[in-house]
């Protein structure tokens, strides 16, 4: 290991093995293939929660593994999931307006 390696806690010891990168590339894929499914297949209702579902799911899989965000001080961690709470909160309010308050959609 560098000397640099060592300054910054990035070892080898504090990664996983390539097979495990494997392994959740073979996870996304199988959740891919569940999110093209699930859009073939026209649930109705169930179809949108159940594809932004999944595709959370594949969001916080790769930041957590990907982007190396599992092995990295809990601080990171903390300031990441913040960003996100807020993203899904603005999104959901902005959604729901949209839809329950009359008079605030395009065109309107």
């Amino acid at each position: 290991m560098s000397s640099h390696a060592d300054a910054h806690g990035h070892g080898e010891g504090g990664h996983a093995s390539v097979g495990f990168y494997w392994a959740i590339g073979g996870i996304l894929a199988v959740l891919t293939a569940l999110e093209v499914a699930a859009y073939y297949m026209e649930l109705g209702a169930v179809e949108v929660p159940l594809l932004l579902g999944l595709s959370l799911a594949k969001f916080v899989i790769v930041v957590m593994f990907f982007m190396h965000l599992k092995f990295d001080s809990k601080l990171f961690t903390g300031v990441f999931l913040a960003g996100m709470v807020l993203a899904i909160f603005m999104v959901s309010a902005l959604m729901l307006l949209y839809h329950v308050v009359p008079g605030l959609g395009v065109g309107a």
